[in-house]
C-alpha cells in the first residue's frame, strides 16, 4: 500500500472521527429534553440512511435479518440498543470528555471477555493495560468523593455493550455478512429504544429535529467515511485515530458547553487512553483484529477492521 493512499485513509479517518464527535454534540445539545430512549431511536432513524452505501455488491436487503448464528445475531441485537441507549444518557449527564473517558474502557472489557468467552491467551502487558485503565476510572470517578449519576453508568454500559459486540464478531467469524451484523445492530437500536420511546415520547420541536437529525446523520457520514478509510489504509493506522475524538470532545466541550476538566480528571484520561493505546498496540502484535473504533452514541456503531484482510464489520 503507498504511501499516499495510506495519507488518504488517515485523513478519511480523522474526518471520521470528527464527523463522530459532532454527532455526539448534537444529541448532547438536545439537553435532555426528549428522553435518552427517544434520542436513540430517532438517531437510529436517521443513520438508517447510511445503509445504502455501507452494502457490498451482491448484499440484499433480506440479508440484514439472516445469520449463521441466530442466538448471537440476538445477542447482537439487544447490546447495540443498550450501547445506544447508555451513551445517549452519558453524553445528555456528563461532560464530553467525562463521557468518552469511560466509554474508551471498551478495549479493557474486550480483553477481559476474551479470556472468559474466547479462552484467549492474554499476557502481563495487555492485563497490566487492563489495570491502568480502571486505575484511570477511579481517578475519573472519585467514588465517595463525588456524586456519581446515571450518565456514568451509561457510559460504563455503552463500553460493555461495545465490547460485548467484538465479541460477538470474533466468534462469528468471516463467514457471517458485514450486512447481517449491521443489520443486528441497527434494527436492535432502534427497535428497542423505540418500544421504550412509547412510554416517554415527546414530540420534538424545530431546534430537536434539527439535534436529532445532525445526531443520526453525522454519525451516518461518520461510517461512511470510516468505510473510506478502511479501503485505503491498514487497521493499525486507523485505529489510534479514534482517540483524536478526545481532543474533539474537550474543544468542543469547552467552546459549545462551558465545560471544564480539573486535573484529577485529566489524569484518568490520559490513564484511559493510554490503557487503550497499549491494547491496540499488542493486539496488532499479535495479529488480533482491533477493536473497531468507538463511535457517536453508539459506541458499538463504527467499521471494524481487522488486520490481516481488511474486513469492514458494522460495529
Amino acid at each position: 500500500m503507498s504511501p499516499d493512499h495510506s495519507l488518504k485513509g488517515v485523513l478519511f479517518a480523522f474526518a471520521a472521527f470528527a464527523a463522530f464527535s459532532f454527532s455526539d454534540a448534537s444529541v448532547k445539545l438536545i439537553d435532555g429534553v426528549l428522553s435518552p430512549y427517544e434520542s436513540a431511536f430517532f438517531g437510529a432513524v436517521f443513520g438508517l440512511l447510511a445503509l445504502p452505501l455501507l452494502m457490498k455488491k451482491g448484499d440484499r436487503w433480506s440479508d440484514m435479518f439472516r445469520s449463521s448464528n441466530r442466538p448471537l445475531w440476538m445477542l447482537r441485537f439487544f447490546a447495540a440498543a443498550g450501547g445506544a441507549i447508555g451513551s445517549v444518557t452519558a453524553f445528555t449527564h456528563l461532560s464530553m470528555a467525562e463521557a468518552f473517558a469511560l466509554i474508551f474502557l471498551l478495549p479493557s472489557f474486550v480483553t477481559i471477555m476474551s479470556v472468559i468467552f474466547l479462552k484467549e491467551k492474554v499476557g502481563i502487558r495487555r492485563w497490566a493495560a487492563v489495570l491502568v485503565g480502571f486505575a484511570g476510572v477511579l481517578v475519573v470517578l472519585r467514588p465517595g468523593f463525588r456524586e456519581l449519576s446515571i450518565g456514568h453508568l451509561g457510559a460504563i454500559v455503552g463500553g460493555i455493550t461495545g465490547a460485548v459486540s467484538i465479541i460477538i464478531f470474533r466468534a462469528m467469524g468471516p463467514q457471517e455478512k458485514n450486512i447481517s451484523l449491521y443489520g443486528a445492530g441497527v434494527l436492535g437500536w432502534m427497535t428497542i429504544s423505540g418500544l421504550l420511546t412509547i412510554s416517554h415520547f415527546v414530540p420534538p420541536g424545530g431546534v430537536q429535529w434539527v439535534y436529532l437529525a445532525g445526531f443520526g446523520l453525522l454519525a451516518a457520514a461518520g461510517n461512511v467515511l470510516l468505510m473510506y478509510a478502511a479501503n485505503h489504509a491498514p487497521a493499525a493506522l486507523i485505529g489510534p485515530i479514534q482517540y483524536s475524538q478526545m481532543l474533539w470532545a474537550i474543544l468542543l466541550g469547552y467552546l459549545v458547553f462551558g465545560d471544564s476538566i480539573d486535573m484529577p480528571t485529566w489524569i484518568g484520561i490520559v490513564l484511559i487512553v493510554g490503557s487503550g493505546l497499549l491494547t491496540l498496540i499488542r493486539e496488532r502484535q499479535r495479529g488480533t483484529p482491533l477493536p473497531p473504533p468507538v463511535a457517536a452514541a453508539d459506541s458499538q456503531a463504527a467499521v471494524a477492521v481487522t488486520p490481516e484482510d481488511g474486513k469492514m464489520l458494522r460495529d
